[in-house]
């Protein structure tokens, strides 16, 4: 049995792991892909403390070499169930179970994709789904958004002040945002800043070695327009990966409800990261809510 199984490897679980190896416990990561989740897919990172500048697979290799060296088990398994409430919690993989007497959940949440061909060749060369991680890269360039909630119209707004014109292209001609974003996108469209591509769907994304172009189509009347762009950010909605749990609250979007310890609604079940209901998706907010969650499972294993 582990005092912890931690079931994601992202920034997150990586900084648990550290936190609570280091005080001698026994820690299991399950993770069904690769270490890092989002992190390891991000080509610079430029925000992240101690770093000028880090590729985003160097920086999980770091700390996967910190929790290597203090030990921790590494298992590539992806966990399918949970029986969570009790003193012992079981964790199912197609391979495995595990038994634990606490449990950390930091599957993180995936950014919906466009579903376009091509859409995953560009991934890190001009299409991106975190404007305030890769906006930086697209200064004095031409850009656009898809997107018409409040994530889009922020990261129009963000974008606005770095790149010389932003697209802003929403399959509807209403936003779904709140009224005061709505009107500060409606005052850029004025200067010049923002231009809006109304009632239309991203139908194809083109480019030699990164990309260069998207077309558009109109809803309305059917027509194709071609927008030359340097970079695409897409923003239409991310879900949290918690398909394999139940019994845990949830917000309406699926988002895992904690408290400010990151204790979930079922004693001993702790969740961090991306995947809980925080309005802040960053590398380094991971890391703190992977901090905090490993010294709420300290308390709680010392009751």
């Amino acid at each position: 049995m582990y005092d912890c199984v931690i079931i994601g490897g992202g920034p997150c679980g990586l900084t648990a792991a550290l936190y609570l190896r280091r005080a001698n416990k026994t820690v299991l990561i399950l993770e069904k892909y690769m270490p890092g989740g989002q992190m390891a897919q991000t080509t610079e990172i430029e925000n992240y403390p101690g770093e000028l500048k880090i590729d985003g697979f160097d920086l999980t290799q770091k700390m996967v070499n910190q929790c290597n060296n203090l030990g921790v088990d590494f298992r590539y398994e992806e966990v399918v169930g949970c029986e969570l409430v009790g003193e012992v919690k079981y964790v199912t993989t197609h391979q495995n179970q595990y038994q634990a007497k606490t449990v950390l959940i930091c599957t993180g949440a995936y950014a919906r994709p466009l579903n376009v061909e091509n859409e995953k060749k560009y991934v890190g060369k001009g299409i991106s789904y975190c404007a305030t991680c890769d906006g930086n890269f697209f200064k004095n360039k031409t850009v656009a958004v898809v997107g018409g909630g409040n994530t889009g119209l922020e990261d129009c707004l963000y974008l606005s002040g770095i790149a010389n014109k932003v697209y802003l292209i929403h399959r509807r001609d209403q936003f779904r945002g709140d009224e005061i974003t709505v009107n500060k996108i409606k005052q850029l469209e004025g200067e010049g800043k923002v231009e809006l591509v109304l009632n239309c769907v991203i139908e194809s994304v083109q480019g030699v070695d990164a990309l260069e172009n998207i077309n558009v189509k109109n809803l309305v009347t059917g027509d194709l327009k071609p927008l030359k762009t340097d970079g695409l950010f897409v923003a239409i909605g991310r879900k949290p990966d918690t398909g394999f749990l139940q019994g845990i609250d949830v917000d309406s979007s699926g988002y895992i409800i904690t408290n400010e310890k990151m204790a979930t609604n079922i004693d001993g079940v702790f969740a961090g990261g991306d995947v809980r209901n925080t309005p802040f998706r960053q590398i380094v907010t991971a890391c703190s809510d992977g901090a905090i969650a490993s010294l709420s499972v300290l308390n709680y294993l010392s009751r």
